[in-house]
C-alpha cells in the first residue's frame, strides 16, 4: 500500500483514518475502516475484512501515521 503512511505524523487518528480509508476499502474483502481501542485502551485503526484473505492481510500496514492497525474478520454486512 504505497503512500498510505507518508506524511501522516502529527495528525489525529480521525485524519489518518479519513486519509487512508479509500485505499484500504479498495483492497479485496475490506468492508470497513474504523477507530477502536486495543486491550490497553489505546486508540487504533480497525480494518474489517469480510473473510480472511492472506493477500489482503499482507497489504494492510501495521501502523498508519503513529497509530496501530488491527484487522478483524467481521463478515459482510447487509442493510435491512
Amino acid at each position: 500500500m504505497p503512500n498510505c503512511s507518508k506524511n501522516m505524523n502529527m495528525k489525529t487518528i480521525s485524519e489518518v483514518k479519513r486519509a487512508s480509508e479509500p485505499e484500504l476499502l479498495a483492497l479485496p474483502d475490506v468492508v470497513s475502516v474504523g477507530i477502536g481501542l486495543d486491550e490497553k485502551e489505546n486508540q487504533v485503526i480497525v480494518v474489517g475484512l469480510a473473510k480472511e484473505n492472506e493477500r489482503t492481510l499482507a497489504l494492510i500496514p501495521h501502523n498508519l501515521g503513529n497509530y496501530p492497525v488491527i484487522v478483524k474478520i467481521t463478515g459482510t454486512s447487509r442493510a435491512q
